[in-house]
């Protein structure tokens, strides 16, 4: 065997066994990392809900129910008080904002008044859509967000389109889009909530 060929052999070898030892590494920081992620998602999850949600007693996070809307899917967490059914959170999405999807989770009263809303995840504009985040459009006079204004309402008696397009919901200055993406989650997250609480009932 020539020293070029044995040397070429060497090299296989090596990167052969550079790619075993990475395969092994990454398949051994996957198992002990994935647990600790899940967990981390699970309370993510969990505080969304609390935040949302009169208080609860259960696990709502544990069994969520699901629905199918628009190649998706609503999960909607049924949270109870000793025993007693006190609301629901649903986890919904729109595709409608400016810079894409806007994830949002909606608590719901047991009697259909949106109780409070957080936001799972979005890329709008830092300064005008991010403003659907509480603490980017807080005002410390008022004590107010803008989502607060959708806290007590029951959609099925208010019109969820901003006032631009002859609904009840004021937009947020110069993010109009984001404003309509938003309203578009929330009835979204009602009509699931509708479906699958009459189904129960």
């Amino acid at each position: 065997m020539s020293k070029k060929e044995s040397s070429f052999i060497n090299m296989i070898l090596a990167l052969f066994l550079v790619t075993a030892i990475s395969s092994t590494s990454l398949g051994f920081i996957y198992r002990i990392t994935k647990e600790p992620i899940d967990e981390a998602r699970k309370l993510e999850k969990l505080n969304a809900i609390r935040a949302v949600l009169p208080d609860f007693d259960n696990e709502p996070s544990e069994n969520p129910e699901k629905r199918p809307v628009d190649n998706d899917t609503l999960y909607l967490y049924q949270a109870t008080k000793d025993g007693n059914w006190v609301g629901t959170a649903v986890e919904t999405f729109t595709d409608k904002g400016f810079s894409g999807r806007i994830r949002i989770m909606v608590g719901f009263t047991a009697e259909g008044n949106i109780y409070d809303i957080t936001i799972l995840e979005h890329q709008e504009t830092p300064g005008l859509g991010d403003k659907i985040e509480k603490k980017k459009s807080f005002d410390k006079k008022t004590g107010l967000s803008w989502s607060s204004q959708f806290n007590g309402i029951n959609p099925s008696e208010v019109d969820l389109v901003v006032r631009k397009d002859g609904g009840e919901v004021d937009a947020i200055t110069a993010a109009t889009i984001t404003s309509r993406a938003f309203c578009d989650a929330v009835q979204r997250a009602y009509d699931g909530f509708v479906e699958v609480n009459s189904n129960n009932n």
